[in-house]
């Protein structure tokens, strides 16, 4: 059965360009970072290469780069490191509604610690008003932290508006760029944020590794002590193949970001007519244009996504529901919720998120067994259980 990967936005493959340059430190490039000898150093000139390549790809300095296990750890760093190092001057968080759980759990605590959080909402294509933030912000305010771009809907956000609200009434700011990193143009200090988030196996390199930019003069404080690695923002010796990776990666998507970027738009806007136009009932979500070019999900009516997520795996084609119900947990996804997508129609969300790989005939193949998907699932006496 020939397969096909359509969920690139919950990870991506090995390019095997990334792999040729990791091999040398899996295999023979064994020293520790920190050490002084002819061993420690080969591994460090590969760490630092990385970072050059982390920094150039963003438009920051080297220094700014602080490597970590991967986007989530970058989120929370952030966000506690900020809310630690400015307690003293204000209590104040500003948040989206549709963040990662990376960030909204990390808010969450805090706000059981005695910070205060205001949630921003979005609209109905899941997008934030810069004029909600405004709003919103306080002399308490420290840190204001919106996603790039979302996760699940794949909607763009106004950081750079949102960042130049912040900037002016004395906040930091913060953006998760995991799924936004090597999709679209990106440039911190057109940007203007304080903090911003990256993670390899989004963009064909590997698990495990991910990095926070942190602008220089920030006010912030590491989580954890006990080593002087990340020039002691972040200890523990350095996973020197997985930061190579990453710095390969980077490289690779900013390079080649246009051409990989047609090409995905193309797949998914023929995947998103072909759909639309073929299967009744069928609800496009997020900005048909503001959103990341290779990001497509819907909400379609009288099914749920589950059913679908299993028989698309059972004919070889995998993609996402998007969370839209949290696994064993029932709880619809907070992201639909924030939109004001109903319950009923949010059952049945698919998100589908194409790659370099990916082909006309894929897309063919996916449109056509989910068309047939949906007819069988509406033909079938609905359950009790159909609920999540």
């Amino acid at each position: 059965m020939r397969r096909i990967y359509l969920d690139h936005g919950a990870t991506t493959p090995l390019d095997s360009r990334v792999v040729d340059e990791m091999l040398p430190y899996l295999r023979n490039v064994f020293g520790n970072p920190s050490s002084a000898h002819a061993f420690g150093r080969e591994a460090r000139k590969g760490v630092e290469t990385a970072r050059a390549r982390v920094a150039r790809a963003l438009n920051v300095d080297l220094r700014e780069i602080i490597f970590t296990s991967g986007g989530s750890e970058a989120n929370y760093l952030a966000v506690r490191g900020v809310a630690h190092a400015n307690r003293d001057r204000g209590n104040h968080i500003i948040a989206s509604r549709i963040e990662h759980h990376s960030v909204l759990d990390t808010c969450l605590d805090l706000a059981e610690n005695g910070f205060e959080v205001t949630w921003i909402p979005v609209d109905a294509d899941g997008i934030v008003d810069p004029r909600d933030v405004a709003a919103a912000l306080r002399p308490t305010t420290i840190l204001v932290t919106v996603m790039l771009v979302n996760n699940e809907v794949g909607t763009v956000q106004p950081v750079k508006e949102i960042a130049a609200l912040a900037r002016e009434a004395g906040a930091l700011c913060h953006t998760d760029a995991v799924q936004g990193f090597g999709k679209t143009a990106l440039d911190v200090q057109e940007l203007g944020v304080d903090m911003l988030s990256v993670s390899a196996h989004k963009i064909y390199g590997p698990k495990g590794a991910g990095a926070l930019y942190l602008r220089e003069g920030t006010a912030w404080q590491p989580l954890n002590r006990g080593g002087g690695q990340e020039n002691k923002r972040r200890p523990g010796t350095e996973n020197v193949a997985g930061i190579v990776g990453l710095g390969a990666a980077a490289d690779l998507a900013v390079r080649n970001l246009e051409a990989e970027a047609a090409h995905v738009r193309a797949l998914r806007d023929q995947l998103a007519d072909q759909i639309l136009r073929h299967i009744p009932g069928v609800h496009f979500s997020g900005h048909r244009e503001l959103r990341v070019p290779h990001n497509a999900h819907f909400c379609i009516e009288g099914v749920t996504g589950a059913d679908l997520l299993a028989g698309l795996d059972a004919a070889g084609i995998a993609v996402s529901v998007a969370s839209a119900c949290a696994v064993g947990s029932g709880a619809l996804s907070h992201v639909l919720r924030a939109m004001g997508i109903p319950d009923e129609l949010a059952r049945g969300s698919l998100r589908v998120t194409l790659g370099r790989a990916n082909t006309e005939a894929d897309v063919h193949v996916f449109a056509d067994t989910l068309e047939r998907l949906v007819r069988e699932a509406r033909q079938r006496p609905r359950r009790e259980t159909d609920s999540c």
